[in-house]
């Protein structure tokens, strides 16, 4: 399932980016998404990083059909790889699980501001409800990128 993204940000791509960059910025996002637990690994060379969010994320919002697949928790690994400030990759693994989410983050500039786009490939390999799987695993990380960008304006606002 193709998967696209898209959020707006009142300052620079080259601000957003170091938003990005920050390992207090990620933490703080993981924290908006009520996940259980979340270890928060950014290594930064310059104008490149390397990202992982090692987390264990709630499941009893899905439904049950959805919750027999994923568990009580489920466990995600978001890697993104920033090769410079105009974007870079992301894969989330889910490990145990058949699915696999791989795609982009770009920061373009807006007007005075900046759009980042998300675009993903969402596969969930099960007979019959995959499709259902990936539908909802799409709102999930749609989601999940709601609550960070709610937090990207707080923090680009200067509420750390």
């Amino acid at each position: 399932m193709k998967f696209r993204h898209e959020m707006t940000y009142d300052a620079s791509p080259a601000e957003v980016f170091e938003m990005l960059a920050d390992p207090g910025f990620r933490e703080a996002s993981a924290a908006a998404q009520d996940v259980i637990s979340a270890d928060v690994v950014l290594e930064r060379d310059g104008n490149k990083f390397e990202l992982t969010v090692d987390q264990m994320q709630r499941t009893d919002d899905l439904p049950s059909f959805a919750r027999t697949f994923a568990g009580h928790s489920t466990h995600a690994i978001q890697r993104e790889s920033w090769a410079d400030t105009t974007g870079g990759t992301l894969q989330i693994d889910t490990p145990g699980k058949p699915s696999t989410l791989i795609g982009t983050i770009t920061l373009r500039p807006e007007g005075s501001g900046t759009r980042e786009i998300v675009e993903l490939e969402i596969k969930v390999k099960l007979p019959l409800i995959g499709g259902k799987l990936e539908k909802l695993l799409g709102e999930k990380v749609a989601a999940g990128m709601d609550a960070e960008h709610e937090v990207g304006v707080t923090w680009l606002a200067g509420g750390r």
